[in-house]
């Protein structure tokens, strides 16, 4: 019985080897059949608008054998040979521009695939518009069939600005964006100014810093922009834009006074203005109809000094949207939103204080008038008052305020508490608040506990909101920067 047992024992292994054997001579085998194709995981390779003459992320596109047998692959080769932009490395291939741009003998077993990884420069186009180059990575199978995959990328000519320092009275106008390495000063007693579309692209860890003065005036149709100069995404549904912290910030130092930002948008910043101490005597800020958005730290600090705001976002910030340290601040028709995603301890929506880092502040004037002050947690209006009498002089009225119910008649007048959980409230009352995919527009809803509670008073100093919209035209104006539309 024992050798019989041994006996179908070997009987079976060498059944299974053989069909082991026949399995791997069939992925080995290559067919030549020309309705045997090679898949690709996209039909097209697209790179983001890249800065002319710097090099874009890498690509990755894959190659599959998806038929029984092995496919060879006799070239693979860009259409655009030796004048292509882009550089692709096919399986560990590079095709050398030097030789065509083309490699040659590749092998994909049956059920099997290859990588493709591409990155492209585009050259200097010459041109303000950003333009669009194409080429073909051709696939020529042993069958003789060829297969392509388009690549595409759109190439922006930009000024680059290495450690610039603007040491004359100067006005940059609309054109090519200005891609900004190591920081960009003003000098004191300088004055920068910015037309409409004016657009620049900060490296990582770079900053404006003004001992001087800036007055950058955008419109609703051509806003001045801050960015960071990552134009590629982390994610095929994330751009590096919509993130936080890929460059530094607007720092106006305590020389610095009578700045005018309006229409602009700072977006993706570590912080976005902040604002050192100097004589409240003299306005330092002047911010109207703007957008600081998806900010790494704080989005306007405020540290005893005077400023105007109105009409104005702050919104999506890891620090406080908005910290007023002392000095003298008054904020007409703001809505300041604390939903920042990416970290789930946040600052407040707004901060006041008249102490910091044991020195102390006097707050002289802190008015919120017709401002939306909403966020994630029950309460998004704190601070450090201390020693708090009649001298510290704040106040909200006509507001809409997510905090806790104040019995300070004086201070708070005509409020509408938001209370967590109601209809209207919180995230539920714009118009489009997608965390999926980090996008978000704080126009008001239908529903939205902001609607009609303004006062006139206020409104009319700003009679148009951020889109231009007339607050006077019906019962009564909305609160913060956005009066509410019905859709058609």
């Amino acid at each position: 019985m024992r050798h019989s047992v041994v006996i179908g024992i070997g009987v079976v292994c060498l059944s299974g080897a053989a069909a082991c054997f026949t399995a791997c001579d069939d992925a080995m085998s290559f067919t030549t059949d020309r309705s045997a194709l090679l898949a690709f995981s996209t039909d097209t390779v697209q790179f983001d608008t890249v800065i002319s003459t710097v090099g874009s992320s890498t690509r990755q596109l894959m190659v599959y054998n998806r038929n029984g047998e092995g496919l060879r692959i006799a070239s693979v080769r860009l259409h655009r040979g030796n004048a292509t932009p882009f550089r692709v490395n096919v399986d560990g291939s590079y095709l050398e521009p030097e030789s065509g741009a083309r490699a040659f003998d590749f092998e994909v077993r049956g059920g099997d695939s290859i990588r493709v990884f591409a990155e492209v420069t585009m050259p200097s186009n010459g041109q303000d518009a950003p333009v669009a180059m194409n080429d073909t990575l051709i696939f020529t199978l042993e069958s003789g069939v060829e297969q392509g995959v388009i690549f595409s990328a759109v190439g922006q000519d930009a000024y680059m600005w290495h450690g610039r320092v603007i040491e004359e009275d100067t006005l940059l106008k609309a054109g090519r964006p200005i891609v900004v390495y190591d920081s960009l000063s003003v000098a004191p007693g300088v004055t920068l100014s910015m037309a409409p579309g004016v657009t620049f692209y900060f490296h990582d860890g770079a900053n404006l810093w003004v001992h001087g003065r800036v007055v950058a005036e955008g419109t609703m149709e051509q806003p001045v922009v801050f960015r960071g100069d990552r134009t590629d995404r982390m994610f095929d549904y994330l751009p590096y834009d919509n993130t936080p912290s890929r460059w530094g910030g607007i720092r106006l130092r305590a020389s610095s006074m009578d700045n005018r930002f309006e229409y602009v948008d700072i977006h993706s910043a570590s912080y976005g203005i902040a604002c050192d101490s100097s004589s409240t005597e003299s306005v330092k800020l002047t911010l109207a109809n703007s957008i600081l958005h998806n900010i790494g730290g704080e989005g306007l600090g405020l540290y005893h000094c005077r400023a105007h705001v109105a009409n104005t976002q702050i919104s999506n910030t890891l620090g406080h949207c908005v910290a007023v340290v002392g000095g003298w601040a008054e904020f007409v028709q703001c809505t300041l939103a604390q939903f920042y995603p990416w970290d789930a301890s946040r600052g407040d929506a707004l901060y006041l204080a008249n102490q910091w880092l044991a020195l102390d502040y006097p707050l002289e004037h802190a008015y919120f008038l017709n401002c939306l002050v909403t966020g994630y947690a029950d309460d998004v209006l704190t601070g450090n008052l201390k020693d708090e009498n009649d001298e510290v002089d704040y106040r909200f009225a006509n507001c809409v305020l997510r905090t806790v119910e104040s019995d300070d008649a004086a201070r708070f007048v005509n409020i509408t508490y938001e209370k967590p959980g109601e209809e209207g409230t919180g995230d539920k009352q714009f118009k489009l608040f997608d965390t999926d995919n980090f996008l978000y527009d704080f126009r008001l809803e239908a529903s939205s506990v902001a609607r009609d509670k303004g006062a006139d008073e206020w409104a009319l100093e700003y009679p148009t909101d951020r889109y231009g919209i007339n607050r006077t035209a019906d019962t009564a104006p909305d609160v913060g920067c956005y009066e509410y539309v019905a859709e058609e």
